[in-house]
């Protein structure tokens, strides 16, 4: 069982990687290389992939009522295709909801990163 777990987690990170690759680096791939904020995406599709893994994590979104009833009557795509789809779908759901409830917390930290010395000079025109 716990092999099957990894192997789901690496197969939806690798999906991560490939759909995070179409969105621009600024702020998209910028906020997600954020250990935490890259964990509660893997968790938010792990947590959403019917009858293959749940996980209790610490700050892991909750479920809505909607997504709890669609847990119940959907079942994984069986078609290696479809699966892929159904994964990148719930990934791109999951972007647009942490972007949406962090979306303070994203811009605050990403503007700490930035350092006014780095920042290029408007002073010439």
């Amino acid at each position: 069982m716990q092999t099957v777990v990894k192997l789901t987690q690496q197969s939806v990170q690798g999906e991560i990687e490939s759909v995070l690759d179409t969105y621009p680096y600024n702020p998209y791939q910028q906020a997600f290389a954020i250990p935490d904020l890259r964990q509660e995406l893997i968790n938010f599709v792990l947590n959403r992939i019917p009858c293959l893994y749940y996980s209790n994590l610490e700050g892991h979104i909750p479920f809505s009522e909607n997504d709890k009833e669609l847990l119940i009557k959907s079942k994984l795509p069986r078609s290696p295709l479809e699966q892929q789809l159904y994964v990148q779908n719930l990934i791109h759901q999951g972007i647009y909801t942490i972007f949406k409830d962090k979306s303070d917390w994203i811009s605050h930290h990403l503007c700490e990163k930035i350092q006014p010395g780095f920042e290029p000079s408007h002073w010439f025109g």
